[in-house]
């Protein structure tokens, strides 16, 4: 394992587990639900640039890869790769990049609630390619954080 890795790994138990591991899925969800509509509301007062074309792509693209990956504990197997092929082309119009970052979001909060049907299982870990193995929690954690500080990046 690169020396880099052990610090990244590190790094995601106290950015993502540690501040999960005593909350509910549910309240995850909840959590995940306001920052969706604070995003909307960012978005929506953001201008057409190519510059915010390109974060937003990313944003989706990361968090399409993220529901790949959670679906791992729906039963589907899990596959190693990059987000690259998740992420939209920054070729589209401001609009349709919203509306496919609006889609992507309900896919992931109605993702979590068909994962919080399953109950809380705290040893089962999916891999993240930078973090290791992050728990269902931390991974919607992840999302979240990822999309918050991505859209910093908006104007």
């Amino acid at each position: 394992m690169k020396p880099g890795n052990i610090f990244m790994r590190w790094g995601a138990q106290l950015t993502f587990e540690r501040p999960v591991r005593n909350l509910s899925l549910e309240l995850l969800i909840s959590e995940l639900n306001q920052s969706t509509m604070e995003m909307t509301e960012h978005l929506d007062h953001s201008s057409d640039s190519p510059g915010n074309r390109r974060q937003l792509s990313h944003m989706v693209g990361i968090e399409r890869w993220g529901q790949r990956r959670l679906r791992v504990a729906l039963g589907e197997p899990f596959l190693s790769e990059e987000y690259d092929h998740y992420r939209p082309s920054v070729e589209r119009s401001w609009d349709e990049l919203k509306s496919e970052w609006m889609a992507t979001r309900q896919a992931t909060l109605a993702l979590a609630n068909d994962l919080s049907r399953l109950g809380d299982s705290p040893e089962f870990k999916v891999i993240h390619n930078m973090y290791g193995s992050l728990s269902i929690k931390a991974w919607l954690r992840y999302l979240d954080v990822h999309t918050s500080s991505e859209a910093k990046h908006i104007t």
